[in-house]
């Protein structure tokens, strides 16, 4: 009787163990499908740069070394040799589709080895209309960082492609760049999207100095609201990164997001408060489609400033583009 009794606790705590396997493997499966939706491909278009990509990271990895290393080689030698070298299409600091560019603080580029005619010029626009230079600039006020731009590949007989940079201000009145190409994200945006986007986020700005702020943000966090239109919302700021209005993502309103950084460590937060400070302006970032379950892909934003204490602005994604070609 007694081995009976031995036996049955035996089996008890058996399938008691058993059972606290299967949960945590169902834990584990839980917590994995959260994560793919970050860093794992589904038969729809997801960026590589967002999964565990080696070569893309060694990429990184290289932009930012030799980044490092001209900013030591000014230090070391000199703005003017500097220049020299970096404006030499064959020299130290060219390799292959990695170089250094540098402007002055007023936004005139002072050495660039691949578009030589560049040099010389002051603000630089890209082929979404991004004044791509004006955020450089914006980036190195605060020291440096990283962020996107749309740029020709020399690799790729001078096609446009998404490019990652990583601004650092040299204290010399000037900053350096370099950056690393992201071929495989589609970052070619038409007229007509960008200047609905543009007329949408003016309709929200007039909607919300007429309707005022308590009001306007109640009808901007409505996913079912005037301002949730075939996928794009509208999304609201103050200038300390506080969010007050993300209709799909409820959660996070209230909380102050200003460091938040996309999967490639872009600040975005803060650059669309950068551009909103200026009055308006673009920012590229890659975050969760709402139309693709979340899935992140490349957004083109586009900030305004509302009356000096916040923000509202829209995006669309690079998907959205793909889907009217």
């Amino acid at each position: 009787m007694r081995e009976q009794t031995n036996m049955q606790k035996g089996l008890f705590y058996m399938a008691i163990i058993a059972a606290l396997m299967l949960l945590a493997q169902a834990a584990l499966a839980e917590d994995h499908c959260i994560t793919a939706k970050w860093t794992v491909g589904s038969e729809r278009a997801v960026p590589r740069s967002i999964a565990a990509n080696s070569t893309a990271d060694a990429a990184k990895e290289d932009a930012v070394s030799l980044l490092g290393e001209a900013v030591a080689y000014l230090r070391d030698n000199g703005i003017k040799e500097a220049l020299s070298e970096f404006n030499d299409s064959s020299g130290p600091f060219v390799r292959g589709d990695l170089y250094i560019f540098a402007y002055d603080l007023n936004g005139t580029c002072i050495a660039h080895p691949i578009r030589p005619e560049l040099v010389g010029q002051t603000g630089l626009l890209d082929i979404n209309g991004v004044d791509v230079v004006h955020r450089e600039l914006r980036l190195a006020e605060r020291g440096g960082g990283s962020m996107y731009i749309v740029f020709p590949n020399p690799e790729h007989g001078g096609k446009d492609e998404l490019k990652q940079i990583y601004i650092e201000n040299t204290d010399d009145g000037l900053y350096l760049g370099s950056g690393y190409y992201l071929s495989n994200i589609s970052a070619s945006f038409s007229r007509e999207k960008i200047d609905g986007l543009v007329g949408f986020v003016e309709e929200a700005r007039q909607f919300a100095r007429e309707s005022g702020k308590q009001k306007s943000l109640e009808v901007f966090n409505d996913q079912k609201g005037k301002f949730t239109r075939d996928g794009s919302y509208i999304f609201a700021y103050d200038y300390e990164g506080r969010t007050l209005a993300l209709p799909y993502q409820p959660e996070l309103v209230g909380t102050i997001r200003i460091d938040a950084q996309d999967p490639n460590g872009v600040d975005y937060v803060r650059q669309i408060v950068n551009a909103a400070q200026d009055g308006s302006g673009f920012a590229y970032y890659i975050y969760p489609d709402p139309s693709q379950n979340m899935i992140p892909e490349l957004k083109l934003s586009y900030a305004v400033n509302v009356d000096d204490t916040w923000l509202l602005g829209s995006g669309f994604y690079s998907q959205d583009e793909e889907k009217t070609e």
